[in-house]
């Protein structure tokens, strides 16, 4: 089952990480809530045949974008990525 860039803006972090670790782990999928995750990702997916598609780093598409960027072997373009928390507006 493939998923791609799902964002969700929520209400209370807490109560949407626990839904989601749950709601997601029947698929084999977990959450990433870290750059060491992302790191994690990168250094397993290289180990497993992975292709460097972009090794962890900020990226330009904001100043909370954290990725990481692998080919797995049918040529997919695997991310990994954490988005910092943004500021709450005052």
């Amino acid at each position: 089952m493939p998923i791609d860039h799902v964002k969700l803006p929520v209400r209370d972090l807490a109560a949407s990480r626990a839904f989601l670790t749950g709601a997601v782990a029947p698929f084999g999928y977990r959450l990433a809530w870290s750059p060491a995750q992302v790191d994690a990702f990168y250094e397993a997916a290289v180990a497993a045949v992975g292709v460097d598609d972009g090794a962890p780093g900020n990226r330009p598409y904001g100043d909370v974008y954290y990725a990481a960027f692998v080919f797995d072997p049918d040529g997919h373009n695997i991310e990994a990525v954490y988005h910092r928390p943004m500021p709450v507006p005052s």
